[in-house]
């Protein structure tokens, strides 16, 4: 750190000289000059650099282009913790049904993921089924592959399948574009499975400070338990988009 020292209200008396005796004059000046003891402390001007704050920066994306009322596609996927082929008949008995599509590697998905198992271990003591899949390419993101999906999920001790949708198909048929995104369905006796909610977890991103709470998903697992209706005004999740094989865009 540079530190420049600056006298106050120093004067140095001294008699002028003409060039010739320039030498002898500034030995003369500097010795007058250090010589007085004026009681003054001296000014230092210090260079400092502001603290910087850490940004997490992440491309966004938000949910869209899913109707309430639509009907959850029926989907048969492995889960690669344990093998298991799980289908939406498997959840069926279940009056409510959360699908979430997530993944390893997303700084969102991150962000919320303890939120995420904390939620689910909550509601499906009450009924809730849950089950997570991922989508995302191996090809451009192999850190989101099945090998390091069972990793993930013994990591975090995950209460859901966490299901690993290889052709991307399953995300197609519900429209999936994002993680995380949330889609929560209810069901009335025999009848399919129904969009009630599709919104975001709550309203804490990455960097901005606001706790993680999962307030907006809580509140209409809350309503769809109970009975009552969800509203339906409902704020978009936001997160990464879904890596899509390289071949094959939406």
């Amino acid at each position: 750190m540079a530190v420049a020292t600056v006298p106050v209200n120093t004067v140095c008396a001294c008699p002028l000289r003409s060039p010739r005796n320039s030498t002898k004059f500034v030995s003369q000046f500097l010795t007058k000059c250090s010589s007085f003891k004026l009681g003054f402390e001296s000014l230092q001007l210090r260079t400092t650099l502001p603290a910087r704050k850490l940004v997490v920066r992440a491309a966004r994306t938000e949910s869209k282009g899913v109707s309430l009322g639509f009907r959850a596609p029926n989907f048969e996927i492995p889960e690669p913790l344990t093998g298991k082929v799980w289908k939406l008949e498997d959840f069926e008995s279940h009056p409510a049904l959360l699908v979430m599509f997530i993944c390893n590697h997303c700084p969102f998905v991150k962000h919320l993921k303890k939120g995420i198992v904390k939620l689910a271990n909550f509601y499906m003591k009450k009924g809730l089924a849950v089950v997570a899949i991922s989508s995302n390419s191996v090809a451009t993101h192999p850190q989101d592959g099945p090998q390091f999906m069972a990793e993930e999920a013994k990591l975090f001790k995950y209460p859901f399948p966490y299901l690993y949708d290889e052709s991307q198909d399953v995300a197609r048929d519900f429209g999936a574009i994002c993680t995380p995104e949330f889609f929560l369905f209810k069901k009335d006796g025999r009848r399919p499975f129904e969009l009630v909610y599709h919104g975001q977890f709550d309203d804490s991103r990455p960097s901005n400070n606001v706790s993680v709470s999962g307030r907006d998903l809580s509140l209409a697992i809350d309503c769809v338990l109970s009975g009552q209706p969800v509203p339906s005004i409902q704020k978009p999740s936001v997160g990464c988009s879904i890596k899509w094989h390289p071949e094959r865009k939406l």
